[in-house]
């Protein structure tokens, strides 16, 4: 259970986006950790995942990881890529667990679309990407995701997840680049 306040305080945010308030509340009430998209749900890590990655406080001062992103540890967090935006509108990055630090969503909602997939992320140092199998197992509560999904944000599951990373890396891949070689030179 992802306590709200102590979520707040993990990110040393006053608010947090609609959208992972919301999907708090989802996880939180309608379904559990893990059980509505492969290998996902929200956490509080006082971002010991990115300490790992760099100690440089201009580094950690622009994350904000809010999500396991598969079971062997890749983590999902906002980039704030100093434009300005508020949070939810803000790139979302995956952080691979053997290594890759990739941009996939342009902003929360576009991660939360990616979810009702239902497979875990891959991430590897070249690339992040979805795969599926036809054998691979629904999640239990995928349904209720897919249901509170259209219910709440009027969307449908995504049947392409990597043309929405495609979008989003062509719009931010570069900057993050550019920004994240400064902290860390092999990713």
């Amino acid at each position: 259970m992802i306590n709200i306040t102590e979520f707040k305080e993990n990110l040393n945010l006053k608010e947090i986006p609609d959208e992972l308030e919301k999907l708090i509340y989802f996880q939180n009430t309608i379904s559990s950790f893990e059980n509505y998209s492969q290998g996902f749900g929200i956490l509080i890590d006082k971002k010991n995942g990115l300490k790992s990655w760099s100690t440089d406080e201009n580094f950690l001062d622009k994350l904000f990881p809010f999500a396991q992103a598969n079971g062997s540890g890749s983590f999902y967090a906002i980039w704030n890529d100093g434009t300005g935006k508020p949070l939810e509108l803000m790139p979302v990055v995956v952080f691979g667990d053997e290594g890759g630090v990739h941009v996939v969503a342009e902003n929360l909602l576009q991660l939360l679309h990616l979810l009702s997939y239902d497979t875990e992320i891959s991430v590897d140092f070249d690339t992040a990407y979805f795969y599926k199998d036809d054998e691979d197992d629904e999640s239990e509560d995928r349904m209720e995701y897919i249901k509170w999904l259209k219910e709440t944000f009027h969307l449908n599951p995504i049947e392409k997840p990597d043309d929405l990373i495609k979008t989003a890396q062509e719009k931010y891949k570069a900057p993050f680049d550019q920004w994240i070689g400064q902290y860390i030179t092999e990713y």
